[in-house]
């Protein structure tokens, strides 16, 4: 296996850290780490500019854990 390699997306900032054993990793600005397709149901999806480094997001599985949750009413 290839040495693990870290991508920054001119974009939105975020890291891509991909040649990992358990698939390719992202590192957000706040939280645990996640998948490209957390990743692309959070921010890429909406965010819909040019040089974003996740297209492959969108063709993962996304699972309803990965979108936010809304914030509980007070």
């Amino acid at each position: 296996m290839a040495d693990p390699t870290t991508q920054t997306c001119s974009v939105c900032s975020v890291k891509i850290i991909t040649g990992t054993a358990g698939g390719d990793r992202v590192i957000f600005s706040t939280g645990p780490q996640g998948s490209r397709a957390k990743l692309w149901a959070r921010v890429c999806q909406y965010n819909k500019k040019a040089g974003c480094i996740n297209e492959q997001g969108k063709n993962e599985s996304i699972s309803a854990d990965d979108y936010y949750k809304d914030a509980p009413s007070t």
